[in-house]
């Protein structure tokens, strides 16, 4: 079952959730006009345990160090479960729940959560990682790949970040933090009230993206598309600001985008 793809439909918005490729959602159709880029690796796949690159692969847990796969040399990047087949739980005509069993080579026991809501005019995904055994640090966050152009004008992409990550030779945050500056981009800003980014098809669709957390990755120095990312922490996360889950409080989040034709 975990192999076939799900489809969701409100309106005329139609969601593909592919629980069997990193319980990624596969495909986003407004009106039957396909909003991200189709690929094995692309769709908006979700990051957990951790988002973006950690350096090294290393990240640290109390005195001990974990070594992650370098699966983006020299760094480990976008966390496991992508890499996985989830398992529906629930499944109805605008809504899915599905969940993945955190393995190696993750060193830590602990389920992850995610549902997909869809409804005539947004998407809402909300993701959970509990434990029920140790604690231990992660991350949440989701990766769309969404087209540059549907037809038309390039998307234009609208946010007022409250700083940007300054970005090393390593492409990891140094620490400091800058005025924004304009892209093109692969980097996390700040936007402590929230994310709240806006993406324009000139005389097509307008998308919101929005979510509860602070952090967002923009990526778009691909020519096909442009990647909105937000997530609870910066890049290397685990190991400048951890976040902790723990067997009384799982790590929670969510965004949602919202559209309307223009």
């Amino acid at each position: 079952m975990s192999d076939e793809d799900i489809t969701l439909t409100a309106g005329d918005a139609e969601v593909t959730v592919r629980p069997g490729n990193g319980g990624r959602v596969g495909g986003l159709r407004i009106g039957g006009v396909e909003l991200l880029r189709q690929g094995e690796r692309f769709g908006c796949f979700p990051m957990v345990p951790w988002c973006g690159r950690i350096r090294d692969g290393r990240f640290r847990d109390g005195a001990t160090v974990h070594q992650m796969p370098l699966n983006s040399p020299p760094h480990a990047i976008h966390g496991t479960v992508r890499d996985g087949a989830w398992r529906p739980a629930r499944v109805q005509t605008d809504d899915a729940v599905i969940t993945y069993d955190l393995v190696e080579p993750w060193p830590y026991p602990g389920r992850v959560t995610q549902q997909i809501a869809l409804t005539p005019d947004s998407l809402t995904l909300t993701m959970s990682v509990e434990t029920y055994d140790s604690s231990f640090p992660a991350q949440i966050g989701w990766h769309p790949w969404f087209n540059r152009n549907l037809g038309g004008e390039d998307v234009r992409v609208d946010f007022t970040p409250a700083w940007q990550e300054e970005r090393g030779a390593d492409h990891l945050p140094t620490g400091n933090r800058i005025e924004p500056r304009p892209g093109p981009w692969d980097d996390c800003f700040g936007m402590p009230g929230g994310v709240d980014v806006t993406l324009t098809w000139p005389g097509q669709l307008e998308l919101k993206v929005a979510s509860r957390e602070e952090w967002v990755v923009v990526y778009d120095e691909q020519e096909a598309a442009v990647c909105v990312e937000p997530q609870t922490g910066p890049p290397d996360g685990l190991n400048t600001l951890p976040r902790l889950v723990t067997p009384l409080e799982p790590l929670e989040a969510a965004t949602t985008w919202t559209w309307r034709r223009l």
